[in-house]
């Protein structure tokens, strides 16, 4: 019987247990609730320039001091909280990054009071299902995509800010809107299954 340090998975999250478990029960599963993708899409904005294992380890942080990732609270967020979370040790203070998510916020609320959806915006770049691709290993993985593309372009024509391609495809490989686990990780079936749901 296989145990976490027998499986065979992408190599990305290497021996690191924090990072195995975000693989293995996070990474690549389809997420469907507007404000769950949203707050995620940030966390991979504030990522930019650095590994995801840094975000990981402050998303806890970032949770409280975004007061959870909700749109409407952080939508309010002035520049005495920019002052604040400029001041937190606990997240990533980059003035630019901070200043985008307060303003993305208030993006994803504007595309709310349009009546458009952010899920359903996102997952119709996708035709409404993962795209489920079939790497034989992490060398032939991309970076971004066309359809990443697509979407950063149509998230900066509402208004959103730390949205390029390359963060964008990295977010919509987190979010499972692809699936990406390489074809010998023990995660690719099983998260093949979950976009059948």
């Amino acid at each position: 019987m296989d145990t976490p340090d027998t499986l065979q998975r992408c190599t990305w999250p290497g021996a690191d247990p924090l990072y195995r478990v975000y693989h293995d029960e996070e990474w690549g599963v389809p997420e469907y609730d507007s404000r769950a993708l949203w707050e995620k899409l940030m966390l991979d904005g504030f990522q930019a320039g650095l590994a995801w294992i840094t975000i990981l380890r402050k998303r806890d942080a970032f949770r409280a001091a975004f007061a959870g990732f909700d749109p409407e609270l952080v939508a309010a967020f002035d520049e005495a909280d920019v002052e604040r979370l400029m001041q937190d040790a606990g997240i990533v203070r980059a003035r630019a990054k901070i200043v985008a998510t307060i303003g993305n916020a208030r993006a994803y609320l504007a595309m709310q009071d349009k009546g458009e959806d952010f899920s359903a915006f996102c997952w119709g770049h996708v035709g409404g299902a993962p795209t489920q691709n079939a790497w034989s290993g992490r060398d032939g993985v991309p970076t971004d995509t066309p359809v990443a593309h697509a979407l950063s372009k149509a998230l900066k024509a509402r208004g959103f800010k730390f949205t390029g391609p390359v963060i964008v495809y990295a977010w919509m490989q987190a979010c499972g809107l692809v699936n990406d686990h390489v074809t010998g990780c023990f995660r690719h079936d099983q998260v093949r299954e979950l976009a059948r749901r």
